[in-house]
């Protein structure tokens, strides 16, 4: 039986941050993959609020609390309030952050140097095809694709 879309994604995220995942705990590194997005804004840039690094890192708001707040837990980053009114959250690498950054750099062009390897044995880069189907349903969302097939469906006799 071929596995369905969402099956052979969740399978390729197992192998993929299973081995990235791996790959910290080898290092010698209490560290999520989760975290990475986050890790490597605040790296390039000293600030960014919670809306700026899910904009940035092309995920949730949410998301973007969830991982700040795991990451602030671990004592990674430290969050402030900005603005005027004091309810934007300001984030910033911690001293323990800043001082992680050059063992999770190294880790992060071990994983390049694979993930480019993997594009190389694949037909068609995974990169690219990935890239390109992010960008196809920023333009039509799987969910108005299911909606579209679900009317196609009571239609069909």
């Amino acid at each position: 039986m071929k596995q369905g879309l969402g099956t052979q994604l969740r399978h390729l995220i197992e192998l993929l941050d299973g081995a990235v995942q791996q790959a910290y705990a080898e290092a010698g590194l209490d560290y999520r993959p989760r975290y990475t997005p986050v890790m490597r804004i605040l790296a390039q840039q000293q600030s960014a609020t919670i809306g700026e690094l899910a904009e940035l890192a092309g995920i949730t708001q949410p998301a973007a609390t969830q991982t700040v707040a795991l990451m602030k837990k671990e004592g990674l980053l430290r969050v402030a309030a900005s603005g005027e009114d004091g309810r934007q959250r300001v984030v910033r690498l911690s001293d323990q952050g800043e001082a992680l950054l050059p063992r999770l750099q190294a880790c992060w062009q071990a994983t390049k140097r694979a993930a480019d390897s993997l594009d190389a044995e694949l037909e068609s880069p995974l990169s690219e095809c990935l890239a390109q189907a992010i960008a196809v349903l920023g333009q039509r969302s799987f969910g108005e694709r299911i909606r579209d097939a679900s009317k196609k469906t009571r239609s069909t006799p």
